[in-house]
């Protein structure tokens, strides 16, 4: 599915982002707790995007079949 990778680095994103905040709040480093919330955002926001992409891409397909059928 074409939305795989944008999933995936929005995984990726998502984890990062966590990581960070967690030693941002363990060093009271606000600066990077702030960064590691943007990062989680930002990864599910690429998350969704992929989930987007496979969804038209469904969509796309079924009406190409129903147009191929007549």
């Amino acid at each position: 599915m074409e939305g795989s990778r944008d999933r995936a680095e929005g995984k990726w994103d998502e984890t990062k982002g966590k990581v960070k905040e967690a030693v941002g709040d363990a060093t009271d480093n606000e600066r990077l707790e702030r960064e590691g919330r943007a990062d989680q955002m930002e990864g599910k926001a690429e998350g969704a995007k992929g989930h987007l992409k496979d969804a038209g891409s469904k969509v796309k397909e079924g009406l190409k079949d129903a147009f191929d059928r007549d």
